[in-house]
């Protein structure tokens, strides 16, 4: 491997551009800065246009997107194969059989991941790469598990769990970590559950690598000590991982107990209508609102006017939501969960309270209610964590290093 093909890397993400993760977006941005040459490829097409920014229409543009191949396009990328590498053709195939386990609906789910894989082994080798990486242990990490049999080519992941670690066997983790060049992991949390499940001969392959956001973007917003209404804001998903009953629950205790106060939740989801019912049910419509998707145009608004951020969550990696939040000096009230307390210090840059903990959420946003010192200091705290820590270019720098030492090394 020559050191252009070593610099030259594919990304692997199943949405691209995505609200929810524009972190990865802010990553091959950086990547690109520091000298990679970084094409992505995305299995799913990206929201529609009039809603993404500049920035992420014209990553947009030059994303690969597999499934808008469709059946012509794998048909083109079998024949390329079968006159190329028929052997690889048939190893792909059938692995994809090995991997569903005679279950006949994983193994129709694996054959579609091995057209997939089809699909991007002709889009990589166009381009000339020869390594993929891809975000995420799950369904198209499973694509990249699938490509290393069909053509040879070098297969790495940044794992941030939880999900993964619940279903190992359906998302195929023991088998990705042996196929894996190297696995990057956000936090020790997600380290710890990879160590779990391999044998220590394959430790060696774990590089930790923050994810990060840049502090120069998410500046301090003006501190305000007596806000009224006071106003709590909860950005993500709106599914049952994230919690956002409890924080709903937890605002009702606090109006009853005779606080001014309002939650905004930003993001949408599965749980929408669930959730607007329990606040329609409680009488919280007039102190609990719904914002929907914001692009991050928009989403510096919302921090601008929050006296503090508040997660409920009872899985995560670790929240860079959390990450903006702090490095606005907005105090954050969090669970005590997988990777989050590597990010938060309760009680220094932050409070942690327990999962499902409706009364100790409450507790929590009471005293930052009734304390605007504590507010100011784990504010501030706060964002010097993330300067420390999470910062986007100390990110970037990291992980460019572990690509440059990892793609060096021989097999």
């Amino acid at each position: 491997m020559n050191l252009t093909q070593r610099r030259r890397i594919a990304y692997l993400v199943s949405k691209y551009p995505d609200f929810s993760h524009t972190f990865i977006l802010r990553e091959v941005l950086a990547l690109r800065q520091r000298g990679l040459e970084i094409e992505v490829a995305s299995i799913n097409d990206a929201p529609p246009l009039e809603k993404l920014t500049q920035v992420e229409r014209e990553e947009a543009a030059r994303t690969f997107y597999v499934k808008r191949s469709g059946v012509e396009g794998v048909l083109r990328a079998a024949w390329w194969m079968l006159s190329q590498e028929p052997a690889g053709l048939l190893r792909g195939l059938a692995y994809a059989f090995k991997l569903g386990h005679e279950d006949p609906f994983r193994t129709a789910r694996c054959l579609f991941y091995y057209l997939e894989a089809l699909l991007l082994a002709k889009w990589m080798h166009e381009r000339s790469i020869t390594h993929l990486h891809v975000h995420f242990a799950t369904p198209a990490a499973t694509v990249g598990l699938i490509l290393t049999h069909v053509v040879p080519v070098t297969f790495s992941m940044t794992v941030h769990g939880p999900d993964e670690f619940y279903d190992v066997s359906t998302y195929f983790l023991a088998e990705k970590i042996e196929a894996a060049k190297f696995i990057v992991c956000i936090s020790y949390f997600a380290q710890s559950q990879l160590m779990k499940l391999t044998p220590g001969r394959n430790w060696n392959k774990f590089d930790i690598a923050r994810l990060g956001v840049d502090t120069f973007q998410f500046s301090p917003r003006l501190f305000r000590a007596s806000p009224a209404p006071f106003q709590i804001l909860c950005v993500g998903r709106l599914v049952s991982a994230k919690g956002q009953r409890i924080l709903i629950k937890a605002v009702d205790l606090l109006l009853k107990a005779g606080h001014n106060l309002q939650l905004q939740l930003v993001g949408d989801g599965p749980d929408r209508v669930d959730l607007e019912t329990l606040v329609t049910l409680r009488g919280l419509s007039g102190a609990v609102s719904f914002a929907g998707t914001v692009n991050q145009e928009n989403i510096k608004t919302f921090y601008q006017n929050a006296g503090a951020f508040a997660i409920a969550s009872f899985a995560e990696g670790i929240p860079v939501v959390l990450m903006e939040a702090m490095a606005m000096e907005i105090p954050c009230v969090a669970t005590r969960i997988t990777g989050i307390p590597e990010l938060i210090e309760d009680g220094v840059d932050g409070l942690l309270v327990a999962p499902s903990d409706i009364k100790g959420m409450a507790a929590a946003i009471e005293r930052l209610i009734g304390s605007p010192e504590l507010r100011e200091s784990l504010g501030k705290a706060g964002r010097q964590r993330v300067q420390r820590e999470y910062e986007l270019a100390t990110s970037a720098d990291r992980l460019s290093s572990v690509f440059a030492s990892r793609l060096e090394r021989p097999e």
